[in-house]
């Protein structure tokens, strides 16, 4: 059975000494992504869109730190803590979703103090734009033929063969399908319901999903800390059951609250 053969280059323009890579170029474009779909929502809610440029600042910063921290403590803690200053080599690859994610939490909270918005009215806002930067990024890691899927004999399956000659699981692709799925459906509930006051529905929704979607997938990846932790679970599962219970949680206390003050 003849299987794609995954070689693209992950450097997308090289002019010698600056190097643009593929990955660089999708996650710049998740923030563009997101910065343009929050834009749209202001301009349909009356806000003042020039807000989002100070929360771009707290959003870069944001997740670039708390990706790169989750990976640094959730994945190989011990090469990290032994040097500590490779934390701050970025540029050699090593961020994790789920750090991202915390991250993204930290830095609304600092930016909501300087607005009239509630804090869940933003995570609400920000949410699904997010999941379709998931996406995007992980198309980006895709090009990086990084966050291998495991072997696999379906016809669908890609050989990387910057890494090897065996026919894995695009899980890159299938996550980054996922997450688009999501964003669509979490765009149509904000359609329905951002002119009533449900606070945290999407929010709530879209952590469960997306958390849900890379528990599942998590199952067709290659193990990615670099430790052993002798449980049935991957590092990357194990971090995402606490997201999916909030999420959950989230999901419910919302609805409950709408219903118990529809007018407020």
């Amino acid at each position: 059975m003849e299987h794609l053969i995954w070689n693209i280059d992950p450097i997308f323009i090289d002019f010698g000494v600056l190097k643009i890579r593929w990955y660089g170029v999708m996650f710049a474009s998740a923030f563009v992504f997101s910065y343009s779909m929050m834009q749209w929502m202001y301009n349909k809610e009356g806000k003042n869109v020039e807000d989002l440029d100070r929360m771009l600042w707290y959003l870069a910063i944001g997740i670039v730190v708390g990706a790169r921290l989750g990976h640094t403590l959730f994945y190989d803690p011990a090469f990290y803590l032994s040097h500590p200053l490779k934390i701050l080599a970025i540029w050699e690859g090593g961020l994790a979703s789920h750090g991202g994610t915390l991250g993204i939490f930290i830095a609304m909270y600092l930016y909501k103090r300087g607005t009239q918005d509630s804090y869940l009215w933003l995570l609400d806002r920000l949410a699904f734009p997010c999941a379709m930067s998931g996406a995007l990024i992980r198309i980006g890691n895709f090009f990086n033929s990084e966050i291998l899927g495991t072997v696999t004999d379906q016809p669908w399956g890609i050989v990387f063969s910057r890494i090897d000659d065996l026919p894995r699981h695009p899980v890159q692709l299938y996550e980054a399908f996922c997450y688009a799925a999501i964003f669509f459906a979490l765009l149509a509930v904000y359609k329905k319901t951002y002119d009533k006051p449900i606070k945290g529905l999407i929010f709530g929704l879209d952590i469960a999903l997306i958390f849900l979607v890379r528990f599942l997938l998590e199952f067709f990846k290659t193990e990615q800390a670099m430790y052993s932790s002798n449980l049935p679970f991957t590092t990357g599962q194990l971090l995402s059951i606490p997201f999916i219970v909030a999420g959950i949680a989230c999901v419910y206390w919302s609805l409950k609250n709408y219903r118990a003050n529809p007018a407020v």
